[in-house]
């Protein structure tokens, strides 16, 4: 007599509630862009050659940058979790990596940065004093940071190996410019390390939405 093997199927809800999710994902990315973008370019003194986004979450208006950075955050550690459950996940780092870069852009919503060079209107020149919150704002943006660019290690080392040279390049390009725009900036603060990190930002964000679309559709990293 032959004995039933039991197992455990996913169901439609499942399926559909995580691709729900990935899509998300894959959104977080042009709506950060588009809002940043949007306050930059109709918020009196902001100057993107000079100010970080972040500073965007400073003055009155402050809460328009506080809530992308909330809403993507969570759109994005909606995302990792089903990334989690998908099939064409490979590596279980991955969605931790993305997890913790949602969870830092979170962070760095809830702490946010403080006025500094200008901005807003008002604001003296210079770096300014850095407060409790900003401290954390900075750390948050680290943890971040740091969570993507690993990420994209880890993706790329793993298409090396199947022989994706492509792909490979692709993540490896992506997470090496992202790290190198960051330290210029830490080390070398000025008008172009400041477009070249916005530049190293949006190639992340681009980098994110590809992955959570490749995991949505199937398909390897």
């Amino acid at each position: 007599m032959t004995e039933a093997i039991p197992f455990s199927p996913v169901r439609p809800a499942t399926l559909g509630r995580d691709r729900a999710l990935l899509a998300g994902g894959v959104l977080a990315g042009p709506i950060f862009a588009a809002s940043a973008v949007l306050q930059g370019l109709t918020r009196d003194g902001f100057d993107f050659r000079r100010h970080p986004v972040s500073l965007l979450s400073t003055g009155d208006l402050g809460w328009i940058q506080i809530a992308t950075f909330l809403a993507t955050g969570l759109l994005v550690l909606g995302a990792a979790v089903a990334l989690r459950r998908s099939p064409a996940t490979e590596s279980v780092w991955l969605p931790r990596l993305l997890a913790l870069y949602g969870l830092g852009l979170m962070a760095a919503g809830v702490f946010s940065a403080d006025p500094a060079d200008g901005f807003p209107a008002g604001t003296p020149r210079g770096p300014g004093q850095i407060s409790w919150h900003g401290g954390l704002h900075f750390l948050a943006a680290a943890v971040a940071f740091v969570s993507l660019i690993v990420a994209t290690v880890v993706v790329g080392r793993r298409a090396a190996r199947r022989g994706a040279w492509g792909p490979a390049g692709y993540h490896l390009v992506t997470g090496v410019f992202f790290a190198v725009a960051w330290g210029g900036l830490m080390v070398r603060p000025g008008p172009v390390a400041m477009v070249a990190f916005g530049l190293a930002v949006t190639a992340g964000w681009a980098w994110v939405s590809v992955a959570f679309a490749r995991a949505s559709e199937g398909r390897r990293g």
